[in-house]
């Protein structure tokens, strides 16, 4: 772990506190900011424009800004204002969060600190090594004068704002039996909420919640049974991991999460039913656990298409009624309306290539076609494994009532034999063909208003977009791009590397900032102006 250097001071500023002085000692040598101002919870309900509190931007999973400076008409123009190197060979798949002038931002094992000004490094956290399964990390937390982060062998740790010192460290799940963790966490009042990871092994989904002070649990949700308890609603299927941040309606205090594929993966024959709550949106009371309400995107699902997307919160009128939305564009490749105060099914519409449903039943949810399940002579199926779309978030336009997804058009053959058993992934699959393009689709319908190509497979980027009418993401080219949101449009692009994380938009000192992953890298653009 990287801290304060070292410096010397006289006078009353040698006789300060040691944490005033060492604050003293980074503005003095690094001119960035102290990193300890503290950060209210209730922010989260409104963010500043000078900062990025939360996964998604705010509760709603909208990865909107109400930000302006930077137009249509001007971002052309935009430059590149500071890059910072992590020197890791992970790519950066973190959304950064901005809060009194600092950035966190994460790979596996590590956070850091960085001037949002400037993008000089304040200090750095490193985690030590570890044998949990190190595909990526989703971000971190804030919350007064604490920084979370969850690690690959399925920890949950808060770190001193002011210089990354730990404060506490607890035991999300049992990493030795199959979980982990690229969870961003999300805070809502007194829980800090964090869910895990994995398919490799017959485990219950589980989220849970830990007071943010101390690191004492407070609930556990299983989207499966737990262990020991009877499998009657699930078929017998284990699985149904939280991979991905939820979002949380205030007024109605629910909590809305997307659940993962059950387990075994495949094999579709030992676990019989719907699998619940796997493929699921689950609405939670984030103050007990417990559940709401659920809607099955894919009932007993045997393709590894986790409905773990954002679940983004729109309140807007549908059918000449006003009403509390919830859209998502799921990995099997249908978008979903449904009415979040109850888990109503109001629309289902396939928004990229599928193949494998047979219709929509009377709740709404696809119908699985026989013929599509995995097999041993194989089958072709749309979508692949990587899904209409995956951990990309999406992000809805008020302006334009547009919802712009990372789509996936694709389709790969599926293997399965009893011999594959009944464990873990229990089969195979391969892609013969994949497509990647940004597609809009049109919140109240589901219909495409326009697409853009990604040149190439699936993207990795999410997607921003702003009141200005700009739309930002990446493609399979290396690029970061900007788009007229209204229509598609390209109007900007830089090769900063492959786009792997979700573009945010912060405003300091008057001058709007765009930062996005490249690679190893964390880039941020503006528009030409003092430095």
């Amino acid at each position: 772990m990287m801290c304060w250097p070292t410096c010397r001071l006289s006078g009353s500023a040698a006789k300060a506190a040691p944490d005033v002085l060492a604050a003293l000692c980074a503005v003095l040598l690094l001119g960035v900011p102290a990193a300890a101002q503290s950060v209210d919870p209730s922010a989260l309900l409104k963010p500043p424009a000078d900062s990025w509190l939360t996964y998604h931007g705010d509760y709603s999973g909208r990865h909107h800004s109400r930000l302006t400076q930077i137009t249509p008409d001007n971002v052309g123009q935009l430059a590149l204002a500071w890059a910072f190197q992590t020197g890791q060979t992970q790519q950066i798949k973190a959304t950064p969060i901005v809060a009194n002038g600092v950035i966190y931002v994460t790979t596996p094992d590590n956070l850091w600190a960085i001037d949002a000004r400037n993008g000089r490094q304040i200090w750095r956290y490193t985690y030590p090594a570890n044998d949990g399964f190190h595909i990526g990390h989703r971000g971190a937390a804030v919350a007064r004068d604490l920084v979370f982060l969850t690690t690959p062998d399925a920890h949950l740790i808060a770190l001193d704002a002011r210089d990354g010192t730990v404060k506490w460290d607890v035991v999300i799940a049992d990493a030795k039996k199959g979980y982990w963790s690229t969870n961003a966490p999300l805070l809502i009042r007194n829980h800090l909420i964090v869910g895990v990871s994995g398919d490799f092994d017959n485990l219950p989904g589980i989220l849970r919640s830990f007071d943010p002070d101390t690191g004492a649990p407070q609930w556990t949700f299983y989207s499966t049974p737990a262990p020991g308890t009877p499998g009657s609603i699930s078929g017998g299927a284990t699985g149904g991991q939280m991979w991905m941040t939820g979002t949380y309606d205030p007024e109605l205090d629910l909590l809305y999460v997307g659940t993962g594929n059950p387990t075994p993966v495949l094999n579709g024959e030992v676990r019989p039913g719907d699998n619940r709550w796997t493929g699921s949106i689950v609405a939670l009371d984030p103050d007990t656990g417990s559940l709401a309400w659920g809607f099955q995107a894919s009932p007993h699902d045997t393709h590894d298409w986790d409905a773990a997307e954002v679940p983004v919160l729109v309140d807007a009128e549908f059918g000449g009624v006003p009403r509390r939305l919830l859209l998502q564009a799921s990995r099997n490749g249908y978008y979903f309306v449904l009415d979040r105060t109850n888990g109503k099914n109001l629309l289902a519409a396939p928004f990229a290539t599928v193949n494998w449903a047979s219709g929509i039943d009377e709740s709404g949810r696809p119908r699985p076609n026989p013929a599509k399940e995995p097999a041993p002579d194989g089958r072709l199926v749309a979508p692949d494994e990587a899904g209409g779309t995956n951990y990309r978030s999406p992000s809805f336009d008020p302006a334009t009532g547009l919802l712009l997804v990372s789509a996936h058009d694709a389709y790969g053959i599926y293997f399965f034999k009893k011999s594959h058993g009944a464990y873990g992934w229990a089969g195979a699959d391969y892609t013969v063909y994949g497509r990647g393009v940004l597609r809009a689709l049109d919140y109240r319908t589901g219909q495409v208003r326009w697409s853009h190509d990604l040149h190439g497979g699936a993207g990795a980027a999410g997607v921003l977009t702003t009141a200005a009418g700009v739309a930002f993401t990446g493609d399979s080219a290396n690029s970061a791009i900007a788009l007229r949101t209204s229509d598609g449009a390209t109007l900007w692009h830089s090769g900063i590397g492959r786009v792997g994380n979700a573009p945010i938009t912060y405003e300091l000192d008057g001058r709007q900032y765009v930062l996005l992953g490249g690679g190893s890298a964390l880039y941020a653009f503006a528009l030409p102006g003092p430095r």
